[in-house]
This record gives structure tokens, sequence and C-alpha cells, in this order.
């Protein structure tokens, strides 16, 4: 339970800095002097570095282990964050944002694939959910520290104190991860016959029947929730004709749909299967979206953003947990490392090139885009789940 426990904390951790740089960003890029758009090339960084450790975290867990990996990276985000607060210039942030996102993708794969193997369907549903409260509060923690007349470095300070914190709880916490791996290293060798059919390799997972449908998944998904999370916002400006603050306030609905359908959803998953959880998220998705289409009064707008949260919501922890399922035969933490890395594609390449549409075209093709991703994501995780019943039954 203390294992667990440290987990929960961990991903109030990952999700705490991911919304820092676009909340302080109008403050920083005065003081550096940096055109606005420029966050972007932060936030490039800080993805392809999540990517490049997703892709590599099998190898370095099968190295070092769980728990030491994830020491390792909570400290580099750590000292990453202290970094920003310190840093003089842009380029300074450019260079700490290496390490921040090498480690937060070191943390986010090592976690998953420990939680998929380890622990049941609804725990993962709560601890992304706890990961919602965590790039929620970290905002919030922003505009309180600003309010009572500090600036935007006593936020990632503030946040830096925190994950060195819990560096130093996870480090005393050591030997119980051990107890875990060495278990797991028993069972692999009295499970002669798994032993026998392991496949090892970064890349060795595509080889399995659907494979490619999980790994476009994951993108589709990635890809909606970052579209809404960046662009949201401005649809609400530029479309609704409603005034930013106001906007503001209601953009963050969806995450509050996201973080509270995850909760619900922990619940749910003891009465319905995965699967079903899965299709259900998809469905209320669509809804979500179908909803921003017609040409309803403003109030449907609101519902219209919780829905895709609360759709959103059971999805991608889902996905994960079935990692073991929808790739049996496969080494898990090179199968996660991949999957992560095509979910972290989606959130680097769809947001800008859907903003640069946007900014051509109008907002108001948003929901649109949305629609055929949803659409194409229902498809997906549909023929997905065929597949894996299939592969089950052949076996």
């Amino acid at each position: 339970m203390i294992i667990l426990a440290l987990i929960y904390l961990a991903f109030i951790s990952l999700g705490l800095p991911d919304p820092l740089l676009g909340s302080s960003w109008p403050i920083m890029s005065v003081e550096f002097g940096a055109p606005i758009e420029s966050a972007g090339i932060i936030s490039f960084i800080i993805s392809i570095g999540t990517i490049i450790s997703s892709l590599l975290a099998h190898r370095v867990i099968r190295r070092f282990g769980t728990g030491k990996v994830t020491v390792v990276s909570v400290a580099m985000t750590a000292v990453s964050l202290l970094g920003f607060s310190l840093s003089g210039s842009f380029i300074w942030l450019t260079l700490f944002a290496i390490p921040l996102g090498l480690g937060a993708g070191a943390i986010d794969s090592g976690l998953n694939e420990f939680v998929a193997e380890h622990y049941e369907a609804r725990h993962m549903n709560w601890l992304h959910s706890f990961w919602g409260l965590g790039a929620m509060l970290g905002p919030v923690l922003i505009s309180a520290l600003i309010q009572l007349g500090y600036n935007w470095r006593s936020g990632y300070l503030s946040i830096s104190v925190i994950q060195f914190l819990l560096a130093a709880l996870l480090m005393f916490s050591l030997p119980m991860w051990k107890k875990y791996e060495h278990s797991s290293i028993e069972h692999e060798h009295t499970d002669n016959e798994r032993h026998k059919n392991s496949v090892i390799g970064l890349f060795a997972p595509l080889k399995t029947k659907g494979a490619i449908f999980a790994m476009i998944a994951f993108f589709l998904y990635t890809s909606i929730e970052s579209s809404v999370s960046l662009w949201g916002t401005s649809y609400l400006v530029n479309v609704k004709n409603l005034p930013p603050e106001r906007a503001a306030g209601w953009g963050a609905l969806f995450f509050l749909g996201i973080t509270v359908g995850r909760m619900l959803s922990g619940f749910i998953s003891i009465k319905l299967s995965t699967e079903q959880l899965i299709r259900l998220g998809c469905i209320l998705l669509l809804v979500g979206i179908v909803l921003l289409i017609l040409p309803l009064p403003v109030i449907f707008t609101i519902i219209a953003f919780i829905l895709i949260g609360l759709g959103l919501a059971p999805i991608f922890p889902s996905m994960l947990h079935q990692t073991p399922v929808y790739f049996g035969k496969y080494d898990p933490q090179a199968t996660m490392g991949l999957q992560m890395a095509f979910a972290y594609t989606g959130t680097t390449l769809i947001p800008p090139l859907a903003g640069k549409l946007f900014s051509f075209a109008s907002f108001s093709f948003m929901p649109y885009v949305l629609l055929v991703f949803g659409i194409s994501l229902l498809i997906a995780t549909s023929i997905l789940a065929a597949k894996a019943k299939n592969n089950t039954s052949d076996a």
C-alpha cells in the first residue's frame, strides 16, 4: 500500500509541471523579451525528450529497476524546475527543458507499466485522475503566488521543492520496490512457458496482430486531448464570442471532466470490463463533439466540454491497463514505452498543425477536426478489441 500511495503522489507531481509553461508564459515572455510563440520551442524540446525517454525506458528499467529509475527521474524534473526558476535568459529555459522531458517520459512509462502489471484497472483510472489533479493545481499555485505579490519563479521553485521531497520519499522506499521487482523476476523464472515465449526488443511488439491500431489509438487520443487543451479557450473566444477571462474558466471544465471522469471510472470498472469502458468513453466523446457542432445555445458548450473530458477520461488509462492483454508475449516495458512514444508524438505534432489550420481558416473547424479524430479513435479501439479477442481465442 505504501508503494501504491507513493505512485499516486508521483502522478500528482507528474501533472504539476505540465500546465506551468502555458499559465506563466505571458509573464515570462515579457521578462525574457521572447516572442509569445517561442513557448512552442520549449514545449517541443520537452516533448522530444519525453518521446526519447519513453522509447529507452524499457532498457533502463530492465537494467536498474522501476524504483531507482523513478527516483532519478523525479530528481531530474526537480532540478529542471529549479533551473527554470533561476534562468536568466531564454536559452537557459531550452537547456533545462531537456532533462524535464527526459524525466517525465521515464516516470510515465515506468509507473504505468508497473501499475498495469501489479494492480487492478480501477487503480490505473484513479492514478490518472491524480495526474489531472496535479495539472489543475499547477496553474492555481502560480495564480495564487502572483496574487500574493510573488512572481512566476516562485511557482517553479515551489513545485521544484515538492519534487525534491518526493524524490527523497521514493529513495527511502527503494527496499520495498526491490521486493516487487524480485517477486516479478521469481514469477518469470517459475513460469517457464512465459519465459520461453518472451520476446524482447523495442519494436518487437509491433509484430502483434492489431498492434498498429493500438499505436494509432494512443496517437489519436493524445491528439484530441492536447488540441482541446491548447485551443479550447481560443475556440470559445473566436467562435462563441466569450470574453477571454470567462472562456478560460469554461475551458477548465474540460480538465474537470477528465479528472472527475477518471475518478468515477475507477468505480465503474468494478462493474464494466475495460473494453466496455473504452467504448463508453468514445461514445461520450463523440456526443460532446456533436454538441459543439450543433447550433445550440451557448450553455450546451459547457456541457460539451464536460462531456468531451468525461469521454476521454477512461480511454487512456484503460488502454494502458490492457497492455498485457494486447501484447502478452512481448516485453511489457518495451511495449509501454512504445505506446507512450506514439502518444507523445500526437501531443507534439497535432496541436501546432491544428493551430495553423484554425488560424489560417477558422476556429469553427475545430469540432469537425475533433469529430474525424474521435470517429477514427472509436474505429481503432474497436478493431483492437476484436484483434485482442481473436489472439486470446487462438492461444
